[in-house]
């Protein structure tokens, strides 16, 4: 079941009774790398509840559904908000496998993760920020710039060889729906599947330079470039590792560095290689924008229709508007999500 929305009103009471609905329970098992700890002070979360599958879920493993999101001290409230509402939606929570990649796998992070989902199937990678060292480009936005940004980009070097498909989210979401059917996506021959916006302005991810340069505007010759939002992408593994994805999104940040072509982080390469050769998906998985635009973080409205993820993509994020008590209306949608255990639930234990 997904969100419909058709009204505020109608998104408020759509939600409520969605996130009412039974779900059972699952004990997944945890495991962990962890590399060069250091210490960090991070938000306390509570427990949140064991989830089964259900009778008709495999127990095999080919029926695992690999997730892949970054893990940042920054982003933790987020991160747990989003593994919560998967686990809450899903009907098989038992075979989602989370591969977590952080930038120094401190133990702190690890440990929150635990205490948090203690049934948790889950496996934490530290994520070399050296490898991007040099090769990344002042963005309009200093969050874009952050090394952990670009870690999507490396997901076929850094997981295990038995892993063919990920899905990727980024940690500013939740999921309203079983995230198994976005998996089940039919990537026919692609190496990547996203929900596509071709009624954008493809024309803005690029510059001047780039649109007036004669070679450099035949780069998307032959295809019909759209947008598509890096932070909900199904991902066929074997396919990005044989055919060499990474190096040819990493030789577009090296002629970033030489030619400003750009100003949006890690999208524009991602764009440059892939757009318009990737298989879309319903624009219900990934509800964008909600953050606002990238310099105010304005209060955007949802679109109609049915959702089955809500992202807040952009500058405004949801636990941080809330903190302020100026949220937004869409906020008040990642809310029951939060696990974060605030002054005021330590009050009432």
């Amino acid at each position: 079941m997904a969100l419909w929305i058709a009204s505020p009103l109608g998104l408020i009471l759509s939600f409520l009774f969605l996130h009412l609905a039974v779900t059972t329970t699952v004990a997944i098992r945890v495991r962990t790398i962890i590399h060069n700890p250091s210490p960090v002070t991070l938000p306390v979360f509570r427990e949140a509840p064991a989830f089964r599958n259900g009778d008709s879920c495999g127990s095999n493993k080919s029926d695992l559904i690999h997730i892949a999101m970054t893990l940042d001290e920054n982003y933790i409230r987020g991160t747990m908000a989003a593994v919560l509402s998967m686990l809450q939606h899903s009907d098989c929570p038992e075979n989602l496998s989370f591969h977590f990649l952080c930038a120094h796998s401190d133990v702190e992070l690890v440990s929150s993760i635990q205490s948090t989902f203690p049934y948790l199937n889950s496996r934490i990678y530290r994520f070399n920020s050296n490898r991007v060292r040099g090769k990344i480009s002042k963005s309009i936005r200093q969050a874009l710039d952050q090394p952990l940004n670009y870690a999507r980009i490396y997901l076929a070097d850094i997981l295990p060889a038995d892993v063919k498909r990920v899905l990727y989210l980024d940690s500013d979401l939740v999921v309203v729906d079983d995230v198994g059917k976005l998996w089940d996506v039919d990537m026919e021959d692609k190496v990547l599947a996203a929900p596509e916006y071709c009624h954008a302005n493809f024309t803005v991810y690029f510059n001047d330079a780039f649109w007036s340069d004669p070679e450099l505007s035949k780069t998307f010759r032959g295809r019909n470039p759209c947008y598509f939002n890096t932070g909900v992408m199904v991902v066929n593994v074997d396919k990005w590792r044989k055919g060499g994805y990474t190096k040819k999104v990493e030789q577009w940040m090296a002629f970033q560095k030489k030619k400003r072509i750009y100003h949006l982080g890690s999208l524009p390469p991602f764009l440059l290689v892939m757009a318009g050769n990737i298989k879309p998906v319903d624009h219900r998985w990934n509800q964008h924008g909600l953050g606002g635009d990238n310099f105010e973080g304005k209060c955007r409205n949802l679109h109609p229709g049915p959702i089955s993820l809500l992202h807040w993509s952009g500058k405004g994020k949801p636990w941080l508007r809330l903190d302020s008590r100026k949220p937004c209306e869409v906020d008040h949608l990642w809310a029951p999500y939060d696990l974060y255990r605030s002054s005021r639930h330590l009050l009432e234990e």
